[in-house]
């Protein structure tokens, strides 16, 4: 049913309201992950002398040159992981546009969402993007002893903070934010399941610059299906 979710959201594509989103989320991850690679390789230049002396070679010139077009490859391995907190940053801006095109669409009967005020959203985002570097950096000492494993691990750790962030930022336009922790509490494993569908296809260039609108989509629809499930209006019964 999760692959269900996201089928839907593919479907979508063709929306215009979609494409919008999609080339305005590509532009941004681009910029960031140039901006990110200028920074790199500032430091590179910086921390690098023009020439260096070795044994029995002598002097070599254009060290800089050969590491700053060497980075070019890093950064490329590098983006698998950087588009992970790229998404993150994509979702509190844009998230609102990409919900309300499938809501639209496949929920037409419901009354417009009340608008997150943006400030907070912003403040989610900020706080989402720290907690996923710095999950992340911390993860480097389990990729060291992961081996082939590194994938496996990186998408189940990624999976479960991008589907939290994720479903959360989709709920709490319905729910609130009590209301979407309650929900996410009851349906953790799913959340986590549609968290692992996103991040593999983050981990492959190009295709991941469209990934956080699908995931957005995703979410939705996920979202309208939990909290219609026969349980979820129980609980919301009982509160009242």
């Amino acid at each position: 049913m999760i692959l269900g979710d996201f089928l839907k959201a593919v479907a979508q594509f063709s929306d215009p309201r979609f494409r919008r989103v999609v080339w305005l989320g590509i532009a941004l991850a681009l910029v960031l992950l140039f901006a990110i690679y200028g920074v790199f390789l500032w430091v590179i230049q910086w921390l690098t002398p023009g020439t260096i002396t070795l044994p029995l070679v002598g002097e070599v010139q254009g060290v800089g040159t050969l590491l700053s077009l060497g980075s070019i490859l890093f950064m490329t391995g590098l983006s698998v992981f950087l588009m992970v907190p790229v998404a993150s940053a994509f979702t509190g801006l844009f998230l609102e546009d990409v919900a309300a095109a499938v809501e639209a669409r496949h929920y037409p009967h419901l009354p417009p969402a009340p608008p997150i005020p943006a400030w907070e959203a912003v403040v989610d985002s900020v706080n989402y993007f720290g907690l996923l570097v710095g999950v992340n950096v911390i993860a480097l000492i389990a990729y060291a002893f992961a081996g082939p494993a590194i994938p496996l691990v990186f998408w189940a750790l990624n999976g479960l903070l991008l589907g939290r962030e994720y479903f959360m930022l989709v709920a709490m336009r319905r729910l609130g934010r009590k209301g979407a922790r309650d929900l996410r509490a009851r349906n953790t494993g799913r959340i986590w399941v549609a968290g692992v569908l996103m991040a593999v296809p983050l981990s492959v260039p190009l295709v991941n610059l469209v990934i956080p609108v699908l995931g957005a989509a995703t979410f939705t629809h996920l979202f309208h299906r939990l909290a219609a499930a026969p349980s979820a209006r129980t609980s919301r019964d009982r509160g009242r």
